[in-house]
């Protein structure tokens, strides 16, 4: 018997539900139409758990797991919506805006953001950490596309679609901590690579305003990612 065939029978929020052995508790979460938040995560790339937006409470255990690269465990009963997680959620995403300078009211993206929308859905109104403001630059090199440094969270969506769907790895992670950078070859201008094939893939899949198109306005920043389902498909298929 293959793994995708066992079948585990799990709670999650009180629901019996039904998974694949080797399916995250998100997926299972995604199937069943119960709303676990996430920024980094992807379908058809690689789960990282970098965000941690998505942890998840489990009966027995006094740790937060990261739902998008946790897998089911037969009898398992799992919370995902507690004032416990709505707590540590809130505090994630102060977090990330105080990181860098995530000003919505002048932003490319301002209403067509991923970030935006989750700090509005859990209710965030506001920051209680001094933000630190860091002098980042804007690398407009590219003929058409614009990265801006002050808008990135590490989410790795771009470096994970440059690498694992289009095959160049021009983006990578350069440092760590507050100093960590997305970084595009050797630490060199966008525009200068030699690897992009300015797909624009890195573009529509990054999360906020970080990775944009020259001369587009702001009703026009909303992000075209139909090719998701493809990716779904790709990473199927490598599996």
């Amino acid at each position: 018997m293959t793994i995708q065939s066992q079948i585990k029978t799990l709670k999650i929020d009180g629901r019996d539900v039904g998974a694949r052995a080797d399916e995250t508790i998100l997926e299972v979460a995604r199937e069943n139409n119960i709303f676990i938040p996430t920024l980094c995560n992807v379908d058809g790339l690689t789960p990282i758990g970098a965000c941690r937006m998505c942890l998840v409470e489990i009966k027995g255990s006094n740790r937060l797991l990261p739902a998008c690269v946790t897998h089911v465990q037969e009898g398992m009963e799992v919370i995902t919506n507690s004032e416990r997680l709505l707590t540590y959620r809130r505090l994630i995403l102060e977090l990330i805006f105080s990181e860098r300078n995530h000003n919505c009211a002048v932003c490319v993206s301002n209403g067509h953001c991923e970030l935006q929308a989750l700090a509005q859905k859990i209710g965030m109104t506001h920051v209680h950490f001094p933000y630190l403001f860091p002098h980042l630059k804007v690398d407009a090199s590219n003929l058409r596309f614009v990265i801006d440094h002050n808008r990135c969270i590490l989410c790795t969506r771009c470096v994970r679609v440059c690498d694992e769907i289009e095959g160049a790895h021009t983006w990578d992670v350069m440092g760590r901590g507050i100093d960590a950078r997305v970084i595009t070859d050797l630490n060199q201008e966008w525009g200068t690579s030699e690897t992009c094939t300015s797909c624009s893939k890195c573009v529509h899949i990054c999360p906020t305003g970080a990775l944009f198109e020259k001369g587009k306005s702001v009703t026009e920043m909303a992000k075209r990612q139909q090719f998701l389902a493809y990716l779904t498909l790709m990473r199927s298929k490598k599996s």
